[in-house]
């Protein structure tokens, strides 16, 4: 009787020893576990609404049925305010958030857009605008045409202001459709 309590005793704080996991985990539950957290993943997935690729115009898409040619190429623009009197690096830094901060934005919603860009090239083209009102102006007839976009409002560590808002992305979308917003802007 001794002997079968000293042997209980001993397994129950092995059992102990080993934590919730060493109690929760069973190596038999591991592969019915695995299959059916997978066919869970799966069905939440596919409980997201399927987009379809279409050249109907979609707010944010940059695709439209307006565009003479539905081959034409893509394009993004980068619209850099004169007014903050930036230098070449700044400009460039912004740039780059502008760029990037799109991308990551559309990443989330357009990778079909993203991937036809990246197919035609990745064009960036980089033109001017005066002030913060013509920039806001851009803004909201590209997104009156159902271009994406993007303001950079910068940190304020060195040049600019906190918050200034320094580069609009535009697009990518249709060559056409990006120059009836910006094609009348300089080029920097």
């Amino acid at each position: 009787m001794m002997g079968s309590f000293r042997k209980q005793s001993q397994l129950s704080r092995s059992k102990q020893g080993r934590g919730w996991l060493g109690r929760s985990f069973q190596p038999e539950n591991f592969l019915p576990g695995l299959v059916i957290g997978f066919i869970f993943g799966m069905l939440l997935d596919l409980s997201k609404p399927i987009k379809r690729t279409t050249n109907s115009m979609r707010k944010g898409s940059g695709f439209s049925s307006n565009s003479s040619n539905p081959d034409e190429n893509l394009k993004m623009v980068l619209v850099v305010r004169q007014d903050l009197k930036m230098g070449q690096g700044k400009v460039a830094s912004q740039c780059a958030h502008a760029a990037t901060g799109l991308y990551s934005k559309l990443m989330q919603s357009h990778r079909n857009l993203l991937h036809r860009w990246e197919s035609s090239g990745q064009a960036k083209i980089v033109v001017t605008c005066k002030n913060q009102q013509e920039m806001n102006k851009l803004q909201e007839a590209a997104e009156g045409t159902g271009l994406p976009t993007y303001v950079v409002a910068d940190a304020g560590r060195t040049q600019v202001l906190a918050g200034s808002k320094t580069v609009l992305a535009i697009g990518p979308g249709y060559n056409s459709i990006v120059d009836s917003v910006t094609g009348k802007q300089r080029l920097l």
